[in-house]
């Protein structure tokens, strides 16, 4: 991995097109329930966050949880619906959220359980889970179809040889730009488990990347 993977300002890429129009979203709704109105004395005094509605984390993070959906394995024909899968989670679970933590480690933790019921669907359906996340990479050499497919071919192959744990710790920390404590909240294990996952996860594509880069042995002609 290069340096590069420590700046998470450099690791945001906007891949993708952006989401669906939020018309077809849940409609937002305002919190109702006296435990969830904090005036701001309270909040700056229990260190909780204001929590925004539904339309609010739309608007602001919509793209962000297209692309990690894509990042995570789902696919283009998918994307539309799951998007829409995790935001009816979001409309769901807001009022469990306490903005104890960044609200985008809350909803990584959305994408990625999503993102990994999607995956097991796609299992059982026999179908392959292909996801597009090289859309800047193909555009930049011209959108060649023999390019696009050898860049996204490469990825996949790279990413389908880790386990979901590995892949998603790779994924959030990476591509995404979350610190590794945030990955760790979001995955829902402890820091070192983190590291160990990424470490083993750069492992592993380095691994898959030396041996795609050993040149083919020629086979010996038994008759000579």
């Amino acid at each position: 991995m290069s340096s590069s993977a420590h700046n998470p300002s450099s690791r945001q890429e906007s891949w993708g097109s952006p989401p669906p129009s939020p018309d077809n979203r849940p409609a937002a709704a305002p919190l109702t329930g006296q435990a969830h109105r904090t005036s701001d004395r309270d909040d700056a005094v229990s260190g909780r966050r204001p929590v925004p509605t539904v339309r609010q984390i739309f608007d602001e993070h919509a793209r962000y949880v297209w692309r990690t959906l894509r990042h995570l394995g789902v696919a283009d024909a998918d994307l539309e619906d799951v998007c829409q899968e995790v935001f009816v989670t979001v409309h769901r679970k807001l009022p469990e959220f306490e903005g104890r933590s960044k609200l985008r480690t809350w909803l990584y933790g959305i994408c990625l359980r999503v993102a990994s019921d999607y995956r097991r669907r796609a299992y059982v359906r026999r179908e392959r889970a292909v996801a597009d996340p090289l859309q800047g990479a193909a555009e930049a050499h011209g959108n060649q179809p023999d390019v696009r497919a050898e860049l996204r071919g490469t990825l996949l192959q790279l990413l389908d040889a880790l386990d979901d744990d590995k892949r998603a710790v790779l994924v959030l920390y990476e591509i995404e730009g979350l610190s590794m404590k945030e990955v760790a909240e979001v995955v829902d294990c402890p820091l070192q488990t983190a590291y160990s996952r990424l470490h083993a996860a750069r492992r592993r594509i380095m691994e898959a990347m030396a041996r795609d880069s050993q040149p083919p042995r020629v086979k010996e002609d038994a008759s000579e």
